[in-house]
């Protein structure tokens, strides 16, 4: 398209025409834009994208429609949308590249992740918008496959500075597959016309005058439905239109207007009602394969002007059916013979070198009995949908392989895999439908076995803690009685569903430890994980001095398998390795997984289990203080959970929040966060709500608060929880002013030694000496508190070490040397006010004061630069200082190279620097 004035606008979408001409004025400015239009069937959807599209000058248009009888093939829709691009790949980095035409069936390959095929479409999208900008069109957006979907929305939501505009139409009452991947992107609920607006469209199609009352009765009835206003007054004669209109039942809008195209379709001849029915069958829109299966048919090719004449489908370049209520009034229309022989045309049109998956499918819609060769066909087509990253499609084709499978034991086989694909896929209700089918068959144990664990891992997924845990427990002592390898993995997973589940489940970890006790040896050599599941069934039936010694080695040698590249081991268990590394105060080993866990899935694209690791990491850097760090990983997660959809991690911003204590709301925040995650049993989360807010308090000089919130945490041994929080009851306790708090202290501190002694780390041992310190008289206080800064100055985590100062510091104050005092003191006040422990800091401030020193308050305030830049402008600044070039951190980040060098334009202006060698000094000067 050319320049030119916007043509003229629908009637009664004044708003909406005009939010659309600001997309494109948005997008031809540079600005990308993303719009997703929300309402229901013939409300008005597609005619808004059809004008998006007539008035897009000077831009290039690309389209897709969602077909729902294409919902479970991969990457359908984005192929769609991607076909007329596909001669600009070379454009791409290798990896994306290759990760694209793998998803686009071009090139042969493993799995590509779906994530970086996200980045290959937004760098694809931003590379072609360099030459025009580029507006990508979506209609019926919810039939989208699922992976699809999410990818596109993945994309949607990393748009900033490309000249891209993404507008998707997607129905209200028929929520996408898997869930909505639109939602939270900007949107526009499309509405029924005004009745002034409805009225006057209905004149307008109404040949004479039309009774005043029946008017008033139509708009009523289809509440400005501007598709149901056309249909539904087609084929009504003067008489009833002049005497009155009623309809005949009370289907809800989307039937009553589906009903009117059967009756249209019924109306045309034998032929062309068949060739709509192909067409609806076939839904990639190919005119040829659509001519040849009419050819096999027996329908003659003049069929194609009677239903066009019909105004119901246009053939041109490729066949578009006028809405897509037409496609799936002409299918469901159809008898169910006549469907299986039109699929069966299909299956004969279609190419088989080109086409296999498509031209099984056609075949399997056509078959009428079981059918092993079919069968077979089908679960190959379900590795070749895999291998290319569809997940639900090659469940699809396993159902439909279970269905035709003649010989019971097969097919329970079958129906098994289609249930562990469903389940990858995220759809566990159709996984769990498989898994009862797989469990009627004659399965021999070993299978059967396999079937609980999966149907475990499907409820844990659902609800982390204690519902899980039986059928964990059963699964595995199944795998284990068959001498199955995945028993030593079931009963791992048990044992971390009960760390989660903590007190809100009956069944003591204990027991669970001893039963997996019986699980089959560990292979020779044993793999990290056998290594951790023989040391954590120790812990938990012997205590921590027996467990401890066997855990550590375990988590060495998930440090060694992580420097071997071995990411496996990392990703698959760090939310467990996670959570024993900090019950040893074992900071070392968060450094080492965290680090290898996000560079890893960095480097993978591996979207779904990076804000995992973000989170991990982002809680490391809170523990050694770089707050600032932390919170830009906090909300890079968060940006990734919200596009993947995920459950987000909160822990690691509800230890900032708690470390900080400068927020009103903290407690709160706090509370609602662990009555949130108890919805699902996840009784942890109580014990480290409590810790957290014995944290916040302390900071607070809240020292009673404190206590009682620190002596709940520890009624429970919550891993990762306990230790902590029994440190925090000795400062509360020592801080206190009743015998009931010294008391208290004491027996926290008799606890914290156990675990501490065992654990044996610089961390450890320095937050022991600091406990005792803190409970200690005289010479032998002074000699704890410098070990506990000798150990922790050994450590990375310096929130401990700043808090080791800020007590031996008031520890001095009250012995009256006043000079040592503020030593430590003015130390602990600039490293916690650095780190942003804002109470904490002014803890250490009051303190000061105390001791006579006058901290002169600056009447202005000098803002340090960095602190202006955004979390995610800070983080492109830092890789841009380390040598990245845009692409390198485009693709680390999951952002186009043209939205980082937007930020860095913003940085530049932010720290005074006109050069990418110039930010190192300016983001690391004092």
């Amino acid at each position: 398209m050319t320049g030119g004035a916007p043509r003229g606008r629908l009637r009664g979408r004044r708003d909406e025409c005009m939010a659309l001409d600001e997309v494109v004025a948005d997008t031809r400015a540079g600005r990308s834009q993303v719009l997703v239009l929300r309402g229901e069937a013939g409300v008005g959807k597609s005619a808004l994208l059809e004008y998006l599209a007539e008035n897009a000058a000077g831009c290039r248009v690309l389209r897709a429609v969602g077909v729902e009888s294409e919902m479970e093939l991969p990457f359908a829709g984005l192929h769609q949308l991607c076909a007329p691009l596909l001669g600009q790949l070379d454009r791409l980095p290798d990896p994306q590249r290759d990760a694209l035409s793998v998803a686009f069936g071009l090139r042969a390959g493993g799995a590509p992740d779906r994530f970086l095929v996200g980045l290959a479409v937004l760098s694809l999208l931003a590379e072609v918008a360099e030459e025009r900008p580029l507006v990508c069109v979506v209609d019926d957006a919810q039939w989208l496959d699922r992976v699809s979907a999410q990818t596109l929305a993945f994309a949607a939501r990393r748009l900033l500075a490309e000249r891209v505009a993404l507008v998707c139409a997607v129905r209200t009452s028929e929520p996408a597959a898997g869930g909505d991947p639109w939602r939270g992107l900007r949107e526009i609920t499309v509405q029924g016309l005004r009745d002034d607006d409805a009225g006057a469209l209905l004149d307008s199609l109404v040949p004479g005058r039309l009774d005043a009352r029946v008017r008033d009765r139509i708009v009523a009835e289809t509440h400005g439905n501007p598709l149901a206003l056309l249909e539904l007054t087609r084929g009504l004669n003067s008489g009833e239109l002049a005497g009155g209109f009623g309809l005949p039942d009370a289907l809800p809008l989307v039937s009553r207007i589906e009903q009117s195209y059967p009756r249209r379709i019924g109306a045309l001849p034998d032929e062309a009602r068949r060739l709509l029915l192909v067409a609806a069958a076939e839904p990639v829109g190919d005119v040829p394969l659509l001519l040849r299966a009419a050819e096999r048919l027996g329908i003659r090719a003049d069929a194609t002007v009677a239903a066009e004449a019909a105004g119901l489908i246009e053939f041109g370049p490729r066949v578009r059916f006028r809405h897509p209520l037409v496609r799936s009034a002409a299918y469901r229309a159809a008898d169910p013979a006549v469907r299986r022989e039109v699929h069966r045309a299909l299956a004969e049109a279609t190419d088989p070198e080109a086409g296999p998956d498509r031209r099984v499918w056609h075949r399997a819609h056509a078959a009428v009995a079981p059918d092993e060769a079919l069968a077979g066909e089908l679960e190959r087509s379900a590795g070749r949908a895999e291998a290319r990253g569809g997940l639900a499609a090659a469940a699809a084709f396993l159902r439909r392989a279970t269905e035709l499978t003649p010989d019971a034991t097969v097919r329970g086989a079958r129906a098994a895999a289609a249930a562990q694909a469903m389940f990858e896929a995220g759809a566990p209700n159709p996984a769990l439908a498989l898994l009862a089918a797989a469990e009627l068959g004659p399965l021999d144990e070993a299978l059967r076995a396999r079937l609980a664990r999966l149907r475990a891992r499907i409820v844990f997924a659902r609800r982390r803690g204690g519902e899980a845990l039986p059928l964990l427990l059963d699964a595995a002592g199944r795998l284990t009685r068959v001498g199955d390898g995945e028993a030593r993995a079931a009963y791992l997973d048990a044992i971390g569903a009960a760390v989660f589940a903590g007190r809100m489940y009956d069944i003591p970890i204990r027991e669970i430890a001893e039963a997996a006790r019986s699980a089959p040896c560990a292979p020779s050599p044993p793999r990290p994980a056998d290594l951790l599941l023989h040391g954590l069934a120790t812990w938990f039936t012997e205590g921590c001095t027996e467990g401890a010694p066997l855990v550590k080695p375990a988590l060495l040698e998930f440090r060694r398998a992580a420097g071997r590249s071995g990411d496996e081991h990392v990703m698959r268990w760090l939310w467990l390795t996670w959570l024993v590394a900090g019950d040893l105060w074992d900071d070392e080993t968060w450094d080492v997984l965290t680090t290898r866990a996000v560079r890893s899935a960095r480097a993978k694209g591996a979207l779904n289990f990076l804000p995992l690791a973000l989170g991990y990491r982002a809680a490391a850097h809170a523990h050694a203080g770089e707050f600032a760090l932390a919170s830009a990983l906090v909300d890079e997660s968060a940006a990734l959970t919200e596009a993947t959809g995920q459950s987000p991690m909160a822990y690691p911003s509800l230890l900032l929040i708690a470390w900080r204590g400068d927020d009103d709301r903290a407690a709160e925040l706090l509370e609602s966060a662990a009555a949130w995650a108890t919805t699902w049993g996840e009784g942890r989360a109580i014990g480290q709500k409590d810790y957290l807010l014995a944290v916040l308090y302390n900071g607070l000089g809240r020292y009673q608060d404190a206590l009682a919130r620190a002596g709940h945490a520890v009624e429970h041994e919550d891993l990762a929880v306990t230790g902590f929080a029994l440190a925090e009851l000795v400062e509360a306790g020592a801080r206190g002013d009743t015998p009931e708090a010294a008391e208290a202290a004491a027996a926290a501190l008799s606890r914290l030694e156990v675990r501490a002694r065992a654990a044996g780390t610089d961390w450890a041992l320095g937050v022991l000496a600091r406990s005792a310190a803190l409970l200690a008289e005289g010479p032998a206080a002074d000699r704890l508190y410098r070990e506990a800064l000798d150990h922790l100055g050994r450590s990375r985590v310096a929130v401990h070490l700043a808090r080791t100062h800020l007590v031996y510091g008031e520890w001095l104050r009250r012995e009256n040397r006043r000079v040592d005092a503020r030593r430590h003191l003015r130390t602990a006040y600039e490293m916690l006010r650095g780190f942003g422990a804002v109470a904490y800091a002014e803890r250490a401030h009051r303190e000061l004061l105390a001791t006579g020193e006058t901290l002169r308050r600056r009447t202005v305030e000098v803002r340090d630069p960095r602190e202006a830049l955004t979390a995610q402008e800070a983080q492109i600044a830092r890789l841009a200082a380390g040598g990245m070039t845009n692409s390198e951190i485009g693709a680390e980040l999951f952002i186009s190279p043209r939205t980082v060098e937007w930020h860095l334009r913003k940085v530049f202006t932010k720290l005074d620097v006109n050069s990418r060698n110039k930010l190192h000094t300016a983001l690391t000067r004092a």
